[in-house]
Parts: structure tokens; sequence; C-alpha cells
């Protein structure tokens, strides 16, 4: 099978992620972390994103690398996450520098995504001390190639529709050897199995039964699909239950990628969460989806042109919609699993 070693998105050579979780507040971080500063782009399709420096990624700005990615639970107080996680980095000397000089600090690009977990029960009696920028330094100093799946960092509280979501990620390699992973944290709207059973909407994905292996029976899958049975959503048209959520995640590989060519990588992998939630992209998410390239070195060259070039991107944007869509049924799966 093609899939990566580990089968997470660290198959891809030069990334790291680390959780965080604090059981009593029900949330968690989680920290992606390049070796080297490594290209960056990012898709934003929900109703109700919350993002940090999400505008400094796009290809005609100034920034052409990041130094770290965070996904959080706390909806607007998770984004101090990245606060932690900067100020670690900064200490270290890692980060952006306009101008070199002593006494100068650098700054470390730290984009972030957050999602909504403030009402599923956890004590959030924080007061002015939310536990976000200690938990992303603790998941900043977690960061591994192996890393849990499940109800674990930024999924830790998460959920997805009815059931529990959790934190996924899955990997591919190509024909030519180039890797793609997907991670995703994964607090949907939608539901990510089909009404009336355990089937995960990605089974057509699922790689050697990674995700359980459930699939539907002929007969329940000849009748056309019900539109307006959402199955496990949080608010079903029948039940109407709705809470707040979001899906954040990341698709990575290690082909060489511009920031204009990342962005069409993310954009195509947004497919990947249609795939495998119903519904999604909703007014009440803020789905997110982040893009990197480990084998860019911040201030490359373009690349020359190539006539194949965009076939290239057409099969990574595809492989990354794939992956994320194996991920987000991984994470569910996982954390179902745990209990």
């Amino acid at each position: 099978m093609p899939v990566g070693r580990l089968n997470r998105i660290t198959d891809v050579a030069g990334l790291a992620v680390g959780s965080a979780h604090d059981a009593a507040v029900r949330t968690g971080v989680t920290v992606l972390l390049p070796a080297e500063r490594a290209v960056c782009a990012v898709a934003v399709a929900g109703g109700g994103p919350g993002t940090r420096e999400t505008d400094a990624l796009k290809p005609d700005t100034l920034v052409d690398a990041v130094d770290a990615l965070v996904l959080s639970g706390g909806s607007v107080y998770g984004l101090a996450a990245a606060d932690g996680v900067a100020a670690v980095l900064g200490a270290a000397g890692r980060g952006f520098a306009m101008r070199a000089a002593p006494g100068v600090p650098v700054s470390p690009v730290v984009p972030a995504a957050i999602l909504y977990d403030l009402a599923n029960g956890g004590d959030k009696a924080w007061g002015e001390a939310p536990p976000y920028r200690d938990l992303g330094r603790a998941a900043l100093a977690a960061a591994a190639t192996d890393f849990a799946l499940g109800a674990q960092g930024a999924g830790f509280g998460a959920m997805a529709g009815a059931a529990r979501g959790g934190l996924g990620s899955a990997s591919w390699v190509t024909a030519d050897g180039h890797t793609v992973g997907a991670l995703v944290a994964v607090n949907a709207f939608g539901a990510v199995t089909m009404p009336g059973g355990d089937v995960f909407w990605a089974w057509p994905y699922e790689q050697a039964g990674e995700f359980g292996g459930a699939r539907p029976s002929p007969k329940a899958s000849a009748p056309p699909l019900d539109l307006d049975d959402w199955g496990a959503a949080k608010a079903n048209p029948a039940l109407m239950l709705g809470r707040t959520s979001t899906t954040i995640g990341c698709v990575a590989t290690d082909a060489a990628l511009t920031p204009a060519e990342a962005e069409r990588v993310a954009k195509m992998a947004l497919a990947g969460l249609a795939r495998a939630i119903r519904p999604v992209f909703a007014p009440f998410d803020g789905d997110v989806v982040f893009c990197l390239s480990t084998g860019s070195p911040a201030h490359a060259p373009p690349p020359p042109p190539d006539p194949l070039r965009p076939l290239l991107l057409a099969r990574l944007g595809e492989i990354a919609a794939a992956c994320l869509a194996r991920a987000v049924a991984r994470g569910v799966h996982a954390a179902r699993d745990a209990g």
C-alpha cells in the first residue's frame, strides 16, 4: 500500500506534531512544527472562521514561509496558543528577520486556526487566565514524528456532529516519490457517518481498514440520498440541536511549491472535508485548511516554466483531499475507540 510508514502527516520529511490538553477544561492544542521555515498557504471555507496571520499567507505578501502552525480549541481564547509558541521560537532565535541586528528580536510567523469547544461541559471558569498560551508551549515541547490520534490536542474536547470528535491524520506516497499528508481536528457541525449507522462518509477512501472497515450494504445505498436527512449532525433538521462548530486542519507535501501553488493545493484539499462531513462549510463552521511545503526553502526562486506543472498540482491537490477525508474519519474513529 502507498500509505506512509506512520500513516500520519509526519511521513512528510521535516515535520513534527505535538499536542497538549487540559482534561478539566476539556480543550487542547496541537502544533505542527517544520524543521525549517516552510512555504505555507491557507484556504478558508467555513462561515464562522477564527484565525491568526492568515492574511500574511497570501501569495502577494512579504511572508513566504512559516515557523509553525497552531490548531486550537477555545474559540477566540485559543488564538493565544500561538503566542506561547511564538515566544518559545523567538527566544530560540527562530523567525522572520526584517533586519538582522543585535538586540532586535526575530518575528516567528505562527498562523493559527481555532475551533469552538466552549460549550462542551468543561470548566471554563478561567477568569483572566485562559490556559491556551501554556497549552501552546506544552504542545510545542511535545512535537515528534509519531503522535496519538483521537481525543488529543485540538481535538480533545471536539464533537463531530453528535459523536465525539478528535485529532486525525493520514498520508500517501505517490508513484513518483512525493509524500502527501493531512492533519485535522474534527469538531464538525455536520455528521461524519451516514444516516442510520456507523459507516463513515469517507469510506471509499479508506486504506487497509484504518477507520474500521464499515461499508454500506448495496441494498441500503440503492435509494436516492435523502437531502433532508443529515444523520448524526449537530442540527439535523428533524432535531434542531445545533451548536457552533469547526473543522481545522493542514495538508503537507515534500514537493517544492511556491506560495501560489500551495494555495491552490489548499483549496483543492477542501474537497476532502466535503467528502467526509455532511453538511460542511456551514454558517456555523469555521472550516480552515492550511497547506505546507517542506520542499520549498524560504526565498527560493520560482521554478522554471514547465507545461506539466499544473498536472503535478492537480495530482497533489487530489491526493491531499483524499488524505484529509481519511484523516477526518481516522480522528473520529480513534476517539470512539478511546471511549
